[in-house]
């Protein structure tokens, strides 16, 4: 077993490898374009890539609640709940379709040190409160953009009102979903929801019939959490939420860079944070829209010019912040690999 999960292992590191070189040649400016970039950034790129020391400390912490709520003897540390939530986003951004490369890893690492049932529950848990918090970052941004409306900041008409209610609409819709995958487990239904695909119904349910038991004991312990330790629950569902805050910093430091600070000063420094929170909301939600793709290519650039386009902004900034998110991406994608070959 130890042998195969070596195996494994040397396989994500090896599509991780793979990936960041294809990533480096398949830039959409010329490496001259790309330096030039890097060179306007200068100094700023050490808070920008290192602010993400602290976004996936939060994530880690969060993913850590949830850990200890399934499986409050769970002998793992801190430091390789911290290694395995950098390597798994790293895999997450490399491969196509979201999680394909980054849950299964985990799920492998993490059965090392806890029962693999328990494992795959956290790892499941996890993946659906790392998308939770995203729909109340974004519900919230709604919030934040008719507040920043309200005082003048913002502009606010008939189609933009009813493009927010639109998406609020949706996102009621979301939180239904995910409170009844919470109650009553979401494994079971995701496989019904597979089988409904054309060609896929046969295998997802002889994958249900043979694993029956250890699906349902992974719902199980899914609901468990959301009813018995709440405390965990909504711990976890905070820290996602904050790290979503934090991830703004990054946006921020590139406007502050441009020297767009809305006046300077704590007030405009401020007003500017907000703005770098609108962005990276909207900016998100275009990117998970079209989560297929490796590091959503193209539909991330497009999210970080039409964001900051809406904030009257140029988009040749729109541009620039969308490439060097690119270039903090590719650094940490390399870190991610590099750390699955670090020994705990």
């Amino acid at each position: 077993m130890t042998w195969t999960k070596q195996r494994l292992n040397n396989l994500f590191f090896l599509i991780g490898i793979a990936a960041c070189v294809i990533m480096l040649f398949t830039f959409d400016v010329s490496f001259v374009e790309l330096w030039q970039h890097l060179c306007t950034a200068g100094y700023w790129l050490i808070p920008i890539i290192g602010v993400w020391v602290l976004i996936y400390g939060i994530n880690a912490a969060s993913w850590w609640r949830v850990i200890k709520g399934v499986d409050p003897e769970a002998k793992v540390s801190p430091w390789v709940v911290y290694k395995l939530t950098i390597s798994g986003y790293a895999l997450n951004y490399a491969t196509p379709v979201g999680g394909l490369g980054g849950e299964p890893y985990r799920i492998m690492e993490l059965s090392k040190y806890v029962d693999k049932r328990k494992a795959t529950s956290s790892v499941i848990l996890y993946a659906m409160m790392h998308i939770f918090a995203h729909f109340w970052f974004w519900f919230s941004s709604i919030f934040l953009y008719l507040a920043l409306a309200v005082v003048g900041d913002l502009p606010l008409n008939v189609p933009i009102s009813c493009v927010l209610g639109f998406i609020a609409l949706l996102f009621f819709g979301a939180f239904y979903v995910f409170s009844k995958g919470y109650k009553n487990g979401v494994v079971m239904k995701v496989l019904g929801w597979i089988g409904m695909i054309p060609g896929l119904k046969g295998w997802s349910k002889r994958f249900a019939e043979r694993h029956n038991d250890a699906l349902q004991n992974v719902d199980k312990q899914i609901a468990a959490l959301f009813s018995q330790d709440k405390k965990a629950f909504y711990s976890s569902l905070l820290l996602e939420y904050l790290s979503r805050w934090a991830q703004s910093l990054e946006v921020l430091f590139m406007l502050l860079l441009f020297g767009v600070d809305n006046g300077g000063g704590i007030d405009g420094i401020m007003l500017t944070y907000l703005h770098s929170v609108l962005i990276v909301g909207l900016t998100t939600f275009f990117a998970n829209l079209i989560g297929f793709l490796p590091m959503q290519i193209g539909v991330q650039e497009g999210g970080f010019v039409l964001s900051i386009a809406a904030l009257g902004l140029s988009a040749a900034l729109g541009i620039f912040v969308s490439i060097i998110c690119r270039v903090r991406e590719i650094v940490w994608i390399f870190i991610g690999i590099m750390l699955m070959k670090v020994k705990e």
